[in-house]
């Protein structure tokens, strides 16, 4: 490999591309011809780095200088300044919230802290679209192993022992799934990777693709050697225009390398990979309804017989951070794999962490940390300074963990005990100014739209369900409502066909279990505590503060504040429609939320919310 005195580590991840990375790139390869460095500096672009919040960032190795919220301004006093007089540019560094200095290099911000990379392990440390990279980091290495010195029993064995769970959400071990599907009668057999990655704020399939697409192909490449599978499926959704294009780059490298195909390495095993792209439907993630649509048929979910089937053939379907988990634990070992993590749950997990804390990005966590490490030493903690209340784990059909049970370590049991689950990885963290009914009401409305409606329990239960939470933040909920949410939800549970109807209740049932006195208050005193359903609160403004600026008034898209320059202003509450301009401008705070409708609202008739 050509030596370069630097390297320039660009993350072009989809969250960096949005924010101009490759129009960077472009820039520092521009500027560095211009100042004849581009035989001594290589611009690499890489894959996410994890701190989306951050982003564009870039890392200079091999002194691990770390630089955020890159613009094109930006490179020719970083090339001047860095680059050529060797001082690292300190506004470009990234400085932690209440801090006044900033942190020169990556390895020493809080963000980065408490990770422990396994499915990320190349994360901004190679090309994506260069196979000569992933190679250099032990690329392929475990396929080669296994072929030459592992039988497919053998490999399924150390699979197990590793005790590698299926990252997806379900959690169920992976050794056990492919031992099944190698004992399985059928020829031939399929290997499917899941990336119809749904949950909303969740981007771990898309990431892990983008920054390392070839993990995921070796460790389909290992599980097809395993069962005995002779092709695969990479089922991704089409909103991933990114992952698509590195996936297809990475099969084709794949191929003209002699990894992919007939032979492979000269060892008599045969198998190639298909990329399936799906239409973004929420319900594709159900393992039935992606097989149903790789077939060419409608993508709703179906009775399981004993194993799922492929066109009626044995088929191994694991999602994306389970396949990029598997080329690392066959190389360094399932006793190396286990040692990470808790009793029942070993190796780590990846989050996308997002909502309302300081730092948002894509993290990997040993399993075991706590809520409190991930919000607080990795997050650093809630913007603005306002109070935790609660996370959300496991996407739309997850629960709500209050702060009460912050030192709850992560793992697939605690989660679960807890009223929640792990889902494929999206944490979204909540502060006081949320409302707990109105984030059970959102959950419902997404997994309404998203139902494919084949089953009455979902098809019926879920919308009368939503339609019972937008009453209730409508300040018409009736006494006796939440006992009928709880029954209602277990109807749904017992009866749905598919997971997606089946756990859909989790974000009504954990949020009547922890914060049960937000929904009494919208139904028995109708009001909202937090402020956030417009029925039950109004905005006024404090005489003793309001210095008559007009800030508010000039905001108001309505004309809904009268008052004169210098004087006490006035909401008028029959024009408002709780915009919360007023809210946002004020200079000094004088414009509040108070907790209590205008206007007291009439209960609904019960049979309001049945179809007809």
């Amino acid at each position: 490999m050509k030596p370069y005195r630097m390297h320039l580590m660009l993350c072009t991840g989809t969250g960096c591309v949005s924010n101009k990375a490759f129009r960077i790139r472009q820039v520092l390869e521009e500027t560095l011809v211009r100042h004849h460095l581009q035989d001594e500096i290589a611009v690499v672009p890489t894959g996410c780095n994890g701190f989306c919040a951050q982003g564009p960032v870039m890392v200079v190795q091999p002194d691990g200088i770390f630089y955020q919220m890159l613009t094109e301004r930006d490179v020719a006093e970083l090339v001047e300044e860095h680059f050529l007089k060797g001082r690292p540019v300190r506004r470009l560094m990234f400085t932690p919230s209440g801090e006044r200095e900033p942190v020169p290099r990556m390895s020493d911000i809080g963000f980065f802290g408490k990770q422990r990379l396994v499915a990320l392990r190349n994360r901004g440390l190679i090309d994506p679209e260069k196979i000569e990279d992933y190679i250099a980091r032990d690329g392929y290495a475990a396929l080669s192993k296994i072929l030459t010195e592992l039988t497919p029993e053998q490999v399924i064995e150390e699979v197990k022992q590793s005790g590698l769970r299926g990252r997806g959400g379900a959690g169920f071990p992976a050794g056990r799934k492919w031992e099944s599907r190698r004992r399985a009668p059928g020829e031939p057999k399929y290997v499917v990777c899941n990336a119809d990655e749904g949950d909303p704020g969740a981007f771990m399939d898309r990431s892990i693709i983008e920054s390392d697409p070839h993990s995921v192909l070796e460790g389909m490449m290992i599980g097809a050697y395993a069962i005995g599978a002779g092709r695969g499926y990479v089922y991704i959704r089409h909103e991933y225009p990114l992952a698509v294009e590195r996936l297809d780059i990475a099969i084709r490298q794949a191929r003209e390398f002699g990894l992919l195909g007939t032979d492979i390495l000269g060892r008599g095993f045969d198998f190639d990979i298909e990329i399936r792209r799906g239409a973004g439907a929420f319900v594709c993630g159900e393992t039935t309804s992606l097989v149903a649509s790789i077939e060419g048929q409608p993508p709703e979910p179906r009775q399981r017989p004993p194993r799922t089937t492929l066109w009626g053939k044995p088929v191994n379907i694991n999602n994306v951070e389970t396949w990029a988990n598997v080329p690392v634990i066959l190389l360094r070992g399932a006793a190396w794999f286990a040692s990470i993590g808790t009793e029942k749950s070993k190796g780590t997990k990846v989050f996308s962490l997002v909502g309302k804390v300081r730092n948002t990005g894509l993290v990997e966590v040993p399993m075991g940390i706590t809520i409190r490490e991930v919000v607080f030493d990795i997050g650093g903690g809630l913007a603005d300074g306002k109070r935790f209340k609660a996370i959300q784990t496991g996407g739309p059909s997850g629960g709500c963990i209050p702060a009460s049970l912050q030192d709850l370590p992560i793992d697939y049991e605690q989660l679960t005990e807890a009223g929640s689950m792990m889902g494929s990885g999206g944490l979204i963290v909540m502060d006081e100014s949320d409302c707990m009914v109105d984030v059970a009401r959102y959950f419902l409305e997404f997994l309404t739209d998203e139902s494919c409606g084949k089953c009455t329990a979902c098809r019926e239960g879920v919308p009368v369900m939503y339609r019972m939470l937008a009453e209730i933040c409508e300040g018409r909920g009736n006494e006796g409502d939440l006992e009928l949410l709880e029954e209602l939800s277990q109807a749904v549970i017992d009866a749905s066909l598919c997971g997606l109807g089946k756990s859909a209740p989790n974000p009504v049932l954990s949020t009547l279990r922890y914060f049960r006195d937000e929904y009494q208050a919208h139904i028995r005193d109708r009001c909202c505590p937090a402020c956030v359903c417009k029925a039950l609160f109004h905005y006024l403004i404090d005489a003793d503060i309001c210095n008559g600026c007009g800030a508010c008034k000039k905001s108001c898209p309505h004309e809904a504040i009268e008052g004169q320059a210098k004087s006490v202003h006035r909401i008028l509450q029959d024009q408002c429609t709780k915009c919360g301009a007023c809210f946002d401008v004020c200079p000094k705070d004088a414009v509040t939320k108070n907790p209590n409708p205008i206007e007291t609202r009439e209960p609904r008739e019960v049979n309001e919310l049945v179809p007809a």
